[in-house]
Protein backbone atom coordinates (compact mmCIF):
# COMPACT_ATOMS: atom_id res chain seq x y z
CA UNK A 1 0.00 0.00 0.00
CA UNK A 2 2.40 2.35 0.67
CA UNK A 3 4.01 1.57 -2.37
CA UNK A 4 1.26 2.27 -4.31
CA UNK A 5 0.81 5.67 -2.97
CA UNK A 6 4.05 6.59 -3.56
CA UNK A 7 4.26 5.60 -6.52
CA UNK A 8 1.05 7.55 -7.38
CA UNK A 9 2.77 10.51 -5.79
CA UNK A 10 4.80 9.85 -8.41
CA UNK A 11 3.35 9.82 -11.00
CA UNK A 12 1.36 12.76 -10.16
CA UNK A 13 4.55 14.35 -9.49
CA UNK A 14 5.15 13.60 -12.85
CA UNK A 15 2.33 14.32 -14.45
CA UNK A 16 2.42 18.00 -13.35
CA UNK A 17 5.98 18.71 -15.08
CA UNK A 18 4.87 17.38 -18.06
CA UNK A 19 2.40 20.55 -17.72
CA UNK A 20 5.12 22.64 -16.50
CA UNK A 21 7.72 22.09 -19.55
CA UNK A 22 6.03 24.30 -21.86
CA UNK A 23 5.11 27.07 -19.65
CA UNK A 24 9.27 26.72 -19.00
CA UNK A 25 9.78 27.12 -22.81
CA UNK A 26 7.27 30.06 -22.93
CA UNK A 27 9.16 31.86 -20.05
CA UNK A 28 12.16 31.69 -21.42
CA UNK A 29 11.20 32.60 -25.20
CA UNK A 30 9.70 35.59 -23.48
CA UNK A 31 12.54 36.66 -21.14
CA UNK A 32 14.85 35.86 -24.35
CA UNK A 33 12.44 38.50 -26.40
CA UNK A 34 12.65 41.32 -23.79
CA UNK A 35 16.45 40.94 -23.53
CA UNK A 36 16.36 41.53 -27.76
CA UNK A 37 14.48 44.39 -27.07
CA UNK A 38 16.17 45.90 -24.25
CA UNK A 39 19.76 44.79 -26.95
CA UNK A 40 17.63 46.68 -29.64
CA UNK A 41 16.94 49.99 -27.74
CA UNK A 42 20.66 50.14 -26.47
CA UNK A 43 21.84 49.69 -30.17
CA UNK A 44 19.28 52.21 -31.11
CA UNK A 45 20.34 54.44 -28.39
CA UNK A 46 23.97 53.86 -29.35
CA UNK A 47 23.40 54.83 -32.86
CA UNK A 48 21.81 57.66 -32.00
CA UNK A 49 24.38 59.32 -29.72
CA UNK A 50 26.67 58.28 -32.20
CA UNK A 51 24.69 60.47 -34.71
CA UNK A 52 24.36 63.32 -32.20
CA UNK A 53 28.19 63.32 -31.71
CA UNK A 54 29.26 63.38 -35.53
CA UNK A 55 26.01 66.39 -36.36
CA UNK A 56 27.81 68.63 -33.42
CA UNK A 57 31.18 67.88 -34.65
CA UNK A 58 30.50 68.72 -38.34
CA UNK A 59 28.91 71.86 -36.58
CA UNK A 60 31.79 72.76 -34.61
CA UNK A 61 34.21 72.65 -37.92
CA UNK A 62 33.76 76.08 -39.06
CA UNK A 63 34.97 77.52 -42.38
CA UNK A 64 38.29 79.55 -42.46
CA UNK A 65 36.38 81.80 -45.03
CA UNK A 66 32.98 83.97 -44.07
CA UNK A 67 31.58 85.36 -47.31
CA UNK A 68 28.84 87.48 -48.49
CA UNK A 69 28.45 87.91 -51.92
CA UNK A 70 25.29 89.31 -54.57
CA UNK A 71 25.14 86.34 -57.14
CA UNK A 72 24.12 88.96 -59.79
CA UNK A 73 27.91 90.14 -59.91
CA UNK A 74 29.61 86.71 -59.52
CA UNK A 75 31.55 86.60 -62.68
CA UNK A 76 32.67 89.62 -61.40
CA UNK A 77 33.21 88.63 -58.15
CA UNK A 78 35.47 85.69 -58.97
CA UNK A 79 37.96 87.12 -60.83
CA UNK A 80 38.74 89.98 -57.90
CA UNK A 81 38.64 86.99 -55.51
CA UNK A 82 41.23 85.10 -57.42
CA UNK A 83 43.98 88.30 -56.91
CA UNK A 84 43.07 88.54 -52.93
CA UNK A 85 43.73 84.89 -52.70
CA UNK A 86 46.96 85.38 -55.11
CA UNK A 87 47.92 88.32 -52.69
CA UNK A 88 47.37 86.56 -49.48
CA UNK A 89 49.26 83.74 -50.29
CA UNK A 90 52.35 85.23 -51.74
CA UNK A 91 52.78 87.83 -48.99
CA UNK A 92 51.88 85.11 -46.23
CA UNK A 93 49.51 87.45 -44.51
CA UNK A 94 47.92 85.64 -41.78
CA UNK A 95 44.38 87.28 -42.55
CA UNK A 96 42.38 89.63 -43.80
CA UNK A 97 38.81 91.57 -44.41
CA UNK A 98 37.93 92.63 -48.50
CA UNK A 99 34.63 94.57 -49.65
CA UNK A 100 33.27 95.86 -52.66
CA UNK A 101 30.46 98.09 -53.07
CA UNK A 102 28.22 98.98 -56.35
CA UNK A 103 25.68 101.70 -56.75
CA UNK A 104 25.14 101.91 -52.99
CA UNK A 105 24.98 97.59 -52.24
CA UNK A 106 27.75 95.92 -50.85
CA UNK A 107 27.87 92.86 -53.04
CA UNK A 108 30.86 90.96 -51.62
CA UNK A 109 32.88 90.80 -48.24
CA UNK A 110 34.69 88.17 -47.29
CA UNK A 111 37.45 87.67 -44.11
CA UNK A 112 39.46 85.30 -45.06
CA UNK A 113 42.68 83.34 -43.04
CA UNK A 114 43.19 83.38 -39.93
CA UNK A 115 43.05 86.17 -37.10
CA UNK A 116 45.08 84.32 -34.30
CA UNK A 117 47.39 81.80 -35.76
CA UNK A 118 48.53 80.70 -32.28
CA UNK A 119 44.58 80.04 -31.27
CA UNK A 120 43.76 79.17 -34.85
CA UNK A 121 40.77 81.35 -35.17
CA UNK A 122 39.81 82.21 -38.45
CA UNK A 123 38.90 85.94 -39.61
CA UNK A 124 34.87 86.89 -39.97
CA UNK A 125 33.62 89.59 -41.86
CA UNK A 126 33.46 91.29 -37.98
CA UNK A 127 36.70 91.26 -37.15
CA UNK A 128 38.58 94.70 -36.15
CA UNK A 129 41.83 95.06 -37.49
CA UNK A 130 44.24 98.59 -37.87
CA UNK A 131 43.83 100.53 -40.35
CA UNK A 132 46.52 102.84 -39.89
CA UNK A 133 45.73 106.38 -41.42
CA UNK A 134 42.44 105.74 -42.56
CA UNK A 135 41.67 106.70 -39.09
CA UNK A 136 42.36 109.93 -40.60
CA UNK A 137 39.10 110.39 -42.71
CA UNK A 138 36.58 109.16 -39.69
CA UNK A 139 38.34 112.59 -37.74
CA UNK A 140 38.15 114.55 -41.21
CA UNK A 141 34.20 113.64 -40.90
CA UNK A 142 34.11 114.74 -37.14
CA UNK A 143 35.72 117.76 -37.55
CA UNK A 144 33.26 119.06 -40.60
CA UNK A 145 30.28 118.11 -38.38
CA UNK A 146 31.66 120.05 -35.40
CA UNK A 147 32.31 122.84 -38.08
CA UNK A 148 28.44 122.66 -39.28
CA UNK A 149 27.66 122.71 -35.32
CA UNK A 150 29.67 125.88 -35.02
CA UNK A 151 31.95 124.18 -32.33
CA UNK A 152 34.75 124.89 -34.98
CA UNK A 153 35.77 127.28 -37.29
CA UNK A 154 38.52 126.51 -39.91
CA UNK A 155 39.91 129.83 -40.13
CA UNK A 156 40.26 130.20 -36.39
CA UNK A 157 44.17 129.22 -34.94
CA UNK A 158 45.09 126.20 -32.74
CA UNK A 159 44.97 128.45 -29.89
CA UNK A 160 41.73 129.19 -29.77
CA UNK A 161 40.57 125.79 -28.92
CA UNK A 162 43.17 124.16 -27.32
CA UNK A 163 45.53 126.90 -25.23
CA UNK A 164 47.85 124.76 -24.05
CA UNK A 165 49.65 124.89 -27.85
CA UNK A 166 52.00 127.33 -27.72
CA UNK A 167 51.69 130.32 -30.57
CA UNK A 168 54.14 129.92 -33.37
CA UNK A 169 56.62 132.22 -35.80
CA UNK A 170 53.58 131.56 -37.72
CA UNK A 171 49.30 131.58 -37.28
CA UNK A 172 48.53 127.93 -37.50
CA UNK A 173 44.73 127.74 -38.52
CA UNK A 174 42.70 124.39 -37.95
CA UNK A 175 42.49 124.02 -41.87
CA UNK A 176 46.16 123.87 -42.02
CA UNK A 177 45.85 120.48 -40.30
CA UNK A 178 43.10 119.12 -41.87
CA UNK A 179 45.10 119.40 -45.33
CA UNK A 180 48.31 118.27 -43.74
CA UNK A 181 49.86 121.52 -44.82
CA UNK A 182 50.28 123.21 -40.85
CA UNK A 183 54.25 123.20 -41.62
CA UNK A 184 54.99 120.93 -38.26
CA UNK A 185 57.80 118.96 -38.18
CA UNK A 186 57.77 114.95 -39.21
CA UNK A 187 57.92 112.50 -36.27
CA UNK A 188 61.24 111.15 -35.32
CA UNK A 189 61.57 107.43 -35.80
CA UNK A 190 61.31 106.83 -31.99
CA UNK A 191 57.93 108.91 -31.73
CA UNK A 192 56.74 106.56 -34.99
CA UNK A 193 57.41 103.50 -32.65
CA UNK A 194 56.35 105.08 -29.47
CA UNK A 195 56.42 102.32 -27.02
CA UNK A 196 55.14 104.00 -24.17
CA UNK A 197 51.68 103.11 -22.45
CA UNK A 198 48.85 104.95 -21.22
CA UNK A 199 49.60 107.91 -22.96
CA UNK A 200 46.83 110.53 -23.73
CA UNK A 201 46.00 111.96 -26.68
CA UNK A 202 47.07 115.74 -25.38
CA UNK A 203 49.96 113.90 -23.07
CA UNK A 204 51.17 112.95 -26.97
CA UNK A 205 50.93 116.48 -27.55
CA UNK A 206 54.04 116.75 -26.05
CA UNK A 207 56.00 115.21 -28.27
CA UNK A 208 55.77 118.59 -30.27
CA UNK A 209 54.16 121.26 -28.68
CA UNK A 210 57.45 123.53 -27.79
CA UNK A 211 58.83 122.75 -31.41
CA UNK A 212 58.69 125.38 -34.36
CA UNK A 213 57.37 125.11 -37.24
CA UNK A 214 59.40 123.32 -39.72
CA UNK A 215 57.82 125.44 -43.22
CA UNK A 216 55.30 128.19 -43.57
CA UNK A 217 51.47 126.66 -42.90
CA UNK A 218 49.87 126.28 -46.32
CA UNK A 219 53.67 126.03 -48.67
CA UNK A 220 53.77 122.52 -48.48
CA UNK A 221 51.61 119.31 -48.07
CA UNK A 222 53.28 116.67 -45.54
CA UNK A 223 50.85 114.42 -44.48
CA UNK A 224 52.12 113.26 -40.55
CA UNK A 225 50.38 111.85 -37.29
CA UNK A 226 51.41 114.86 -35.19
CA UNK A 227 48.35 117.09 -37.68
CA UNK A 228 45.44 114.85 -37.12
CA UNK A 229 46.53 114.39 -33.08
CA UNK A 230 46.77 117.95 -32.49
CA UNK A 231 43.29 118.42 -34.63
CA UNK A 232 42.15 115.66 -32.16
CA UNK A 233 43.33 117.31 -28.83
CA UNK A 234 41.35 120.58 -29.87
CA UNK A 235 38.00 118.58 -30.49
CA UNK A 236 38.17 117.06 -27.24
CA UNK A 237 38.96 120.32 -25.62
CA UNK A 238 36.17 122.04 -27.90
CA UNK A 239 33.70 119.17 -27.10
CA UNK A 240 34.61 117.59 -23.22
CA UNK A 241 34.47 114.34 -24.49
CA UNK A 242 37.64 112.29 -25.07
CA UNK A 243 37.95 111.14 -28.83
CA UNK A 244 36.09 107.41 -28.63
CA UNK A 245 33.30 109.34 -28.01
CA UNK A 246 33.55 111.78 -30.22
CA UNK A 247 33.98 108.91 -33.13
CA UNK A 248 30.82 107.11 -31.55
CA UNK A 249 28.52 110.21 -31.58
CA UNK A 250 29.33 111.29 -34.66
CA UNK A 251 30.25 108.44 -36.87
CA UNK A 252 29.89 104.90 -36.01
CA UNK A 253 26.32 105.44 -34.34
CA UNK A 254 25.01 107.82 -37.24
CA UNK A 255 26.54 105.02 -39.98
CA UNK A 256 26.01 102.20 -37.94
CA UNK A 257 29.80 101.15 -38.59
CA UNK A 258 29.28 98.06 -36.20
CA UNK A 259 32.92 97.05 -36.00
CA UNK A 260 35.13 100.84 -35.91
CA UNK A 261 36.12 101.85 -32.32
CA UNK A 262 39.38 103.27 -31.18
CA UNK A 263 42.10 100.76 -30.09
CA UNK A 264 42.76 100.33 -26.45
CA UNK A 265 45.31 97.38 -25.43
CA UNK A 266 44.13 97.35 -21.96
CA UNK A 267 40.51 96.55 -22.44
CA UNK A 268 38.65 93.29 -24.49
CA UNK A 269 37.47 94.38 -27.99
CA UNK A 270 35.53 91.84 -28.93
CA UNK A 271 36.45 90.30 -32.48
CA UNK A 272 39.86 92.00 -32.20
CA UNK A 273 42.68 90.43 -34.34
CA UNK A 274 46.27 89.67 -33.32
CA UNK A 275 48.60 92.15 -35.17
CA UNK A 276 51.47 90.50 -37.13
CA UNK A 277 54.81 91.77 -38.77
CA UNK A 278 58.08 91.05 -40.30
CA UNK A 279 61.29 90.51 -38.34
CA UNK A 280 64.76 91.26 -40.04
CA UNK A 281 64.52 88.39 -42.01
CA UNK A 282 61.13 88.92 -43.24
CA UNK A 283 59.55 86.36 -41.85
CA UNK A 284 56.10 86.97 -40.03
CA UNK A 285 56.42 87.43 -36.20
CA UNK A 286 54.08 88.35 -33.58
CA UNK A 287 53.88 92.28 -33.31
CA UNK A 288 55.47 94.10 -30.05
CA UNK A 289 52.65 95.84 -28.39
CA UNK A 290 51.27 99.15 -29.05
CA UNK A 291 49.03 101.81 -27.38
CA UNK A 292 47.55 104.14 -30.00
CA UNK A 293 45.14 105.87 -27.96
CA UNK A 294 47.36 109.06 -28.09
CA UNK A 295 47.23 108.63 -31.96
CA UNK A 296 43.94 107.96 -32.42
CA UNK A 297 43.19 110.69 -34.84
CA UNK A 298 45.65 109.77 -37.00
CA UNK A 299 46.50 106.05 -36.57
CA UNK A 300 44.85 104.50 -33.98
CA UNK A 301 41.17 103.33 -34.99
CA UNK A 302 40.20 99.74 -35.37
CA UNK A 303 37.58 98.80 -38.36
CA UNK A 304 37.62 96.25 -41.63
CA UNK A 305 36.62 96.37 -44.83
CA UNK A 306 32.85 96.06 -45.01
CA UNK A 307 32.93 99.36 -42.63
CA UNK A 308 34.87 101.16 -44.54
CA UNK A 309 32.98 100.38 -47.94
CA UNK A 310 29.58 101.46 -45.56
CA UNK A 311 31.41 104.77 -45.02
CA UNK A 312 31.86 105.10 -48.81
CA UNK A 313 28.93 104.49 -49.49
CA UNK A 314 27.58 107.06 -47.16
CA UNK A 315 30.08 109.41 -48.44
CA UNK A 316 28.36 108.73 -52.02
CA UNK A 317 24.66 108.64 -51.35
CA UNK A 318 24.37 109.80 -48.00
CA UNK A 319 22.81 113.31 -46.51
CA UNK A 320 24.90 113.42 -43.65
CA UNK A 321 27.53 113.58 -45.89
CA UNK A 322 26.25 116.44 -48.82
CA UNK A 323 25.64 118.11 -45.83
CA UNK A 324 29.02 118.68 -45.33
CA UNK A 325 30.80 117.81 -48.38
CA UNK A 326 30.62 121.38 -50.77
CA UNK A 327 32.43 121.87 -54.62
CA UNK A 328 35.33 122.20 -53.38
CA UNK A 329 35.72 119.02 -50.83
CA UNK A 330 37.49 117.37 -53.75
CA UNK A 331 39.25 119.80 -55.51
CA UNK A 332 43.54 120.33 -54.24
CA UNK A 333 44.01 123.34 -52.91
CA UNK A 334 47.21 125.49 -54.20
CA UNK A 335 50.63 125.06 -52.38
CA UNK A 336 53.86 127.33 -53.20
CA UNK A 337 54.20 128.81 -56.41
CA UNK A 338 50.58 127.46 -56.80
CA UNK A 339 51.76 123.80 -57.35
CA UNK A 340 47.55 121.83 -56.92
CA UNK A 341 48.27 119.42 -53.71
CA UNK A 342 47.93 115.84 -54.54
CA UNK A 343 45.54 115.29 -51.39
CA UNK A 344 42.16 116.93 -50.20
CA UNK A 345 40.60 116.30 -46.79
CA UNK A 346 42.52 112.97 -46.17
CA UNK A 347 42.10 111.51 -49.62
CA UNK A 348 44.41 111.22 -52.19
CA UNK A 349 43.13 112.96 -55.52
CA UNK A 350 43.85 110.18 -58.72
CA UNK A 351 42.78 110.33 -62.18
CA UNK A 352 43.53 107.03 -64.04
CA UNK A 353 44.42 106.53 -67.74
CA UNK A 354 40.82 106.10 -68.82
CA UNK A 355 40.39 109.20 -67.34
CA UNK A 356 38.53 107.75 -64.20
CA UNK A 357 38.59 110.43 -61.08
CA UNK A 358 39.54 108.13 -57.57
CA UNK A 359 39.91 108.78 -54.46
CA UNK A 360 41.87 106.67 -52.34
CA UNK A 361 43.24 106.54 -48.80
CA UNK A 362 46.40 103.77 -47.81
CA UNK A 363 47.51 103.59 -44.13
CA UNK A 364 49.65 101.24 -42.56
CA UNK A 365 50.68 100.59 -38.60
CA UNK A 366 52.43 98.13 -36.54
CA UNK A 367 50.17 95.20 -36.93
CA UNK A 368 47.98 96.55 -39.98
CA UNK A 369 47.68 97.74 -43.45
CA UNK A 370 44.23 99.01 -44.66
CA UNK A 371 43.24 100.95 -48.45
CA UNK A 372 40.21 102.13 -50.15
CA UNK A 373 39.51 102.99 -53.58
CA UNK A 374 36.50 105.30 -54.16
CA UNK A 375 35.36 105.83 -57.80
CA UNK A 376 32.24 108.20 -57.60
CA UNK A 377 31.24 108.63 -61.36
CA UNK A 378 31.13 104.25 -61.48
CA UNK A 379 29.39 104.41 -57.74
CA UNK A 380 32.02 101.93 -57.07
CA UNK A 381 33.73 101.27 -53.43
CA UNK A 382 36.69 98.88 -52.65
CA UNK A 383 38.43 98.39 -49.25
CA UNK A 384 41.01 96.09 -48.12
CA UNK A 385 42.15 95.37 -44.20
CA UNK A 386 45.15 92.62 -43.35
CA UNK A 387 46.61 91.86 -39.93
CA UNK A 388 50.38 92.79 -41.17
CA UNK A 389 52.41 95.47 -40.98
CA UNK A 390 53.96 97.77 -44.63
CA UNK A 391 51.56 96.23 -47.38
CA UNK A 392 50.38 99.38 -48.65
CA UNK A 393 51.86 99.11 -52.00
CA UNK A 394 50.64 94.70 -52.24
CA UNK A 395 46.85 95.49 -51.15
CA UNK A 396 45.27 93.91 -54.11
CA UNK A 397 42.37 97.53 -54.45
CA UNK A 398 42.97 98.39 -58.13
CA UNK A 399 42.45 94.39 -59.04
CA UNK A 400 40.31 94.20 -56.66
CA UNK A 401 38.09 97.36 -58.97
CA UNK A 402 39.45 96.45 -62.45
CA UNK A 403 36.54 93.49 -62.98
CA UNK A 404 33.80 96.37 -62.27
CA UNK A 405 34.84 99.04 -64.70
CA UNK A 406 34.16 99.47 -68.56
CA UNK A 407 36.49 99.95 -70.64
CA UNK A 408 35.96 103.59 -72.32
CA UNK A 409 35.27 104.08 -75.82
CA UNK A 410 38.31 104.49 -78.28
CA UNK A 411 39.49 107.86 -78.29
CA UNK A 412 37.68 108.74 -74.58
CA UNK A 413 41.33 107.39 -72.71
CA UNK A 414 43.46 110.05 -70.96
CA UNK A 415 46.25 110.75 -71.93
CA UNK A 416 48.16 109.03 -69.72
CA UNK A 417 50.07 111.55 -67.77
CA UNK A 418 48.75 111.25 -64.38
CA UNK A 419 48.78 107.35 -63.08
CA UNK A 420 47.14 105.49 -59.99
CA UNK A 421 50.94 105.49 -58.41
CA UNK A 422 50.51 108.60 -56.62
CA UNK A 423 47.67 106.87 -54.26
CA UNK A 424 50.78 104.20 -52.96
CA UNK A 425 52.70 107.41 -51.96
CA UNK A 426 49.73 108.22 -49.61
CA UNK A 427 51.43 105.76 -46.97
CA UNK A 428 53.41 107.01 -44.86
CA UNK A 429 54.37 103.13 -43.72
CA UNK A 430 54.48 104.28 -39.91
CA UNK A 431 54.44 101.69 -37.08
Amino acid sequence: MPFERSHRLTKKFNFFKIFEFPKYLFLQKFQQTEKQKIMSVKKLFKLLFLLVILFISTQCKKNNDDILYNRSYIDKIKPAREKIVFFIRTNFVPGGTFAIAKDGEIIYSEGIGLASKDLEVPVTRNTKFRIGELSELFTNLIFHRMVKEGLLHPDSTIQNYYPAFPEKQYPLPLHHLVQQTSGLRNPKVNERDQMALNVSLKRGIELFRNDSLAAHPGWYQTPNIFNYNLLGAAMEEVSGKRFHNLLKTYVTDTLHLQNTVTDNPFITIKGRTSFYDHNYISQVVNATSKDLRFRAPSQGILSNAEDLVKFGNAMLFSDYFTEIIDDNFFESIPLYNNIPSQMANGWMLMTDTSGRTIYGKTGTVTGGTAAMLVYPDEKLVVAAVVNLTGLTNQLPVFDMAQPFLQEPEDGAQNTGEEQREPARADSTSQK
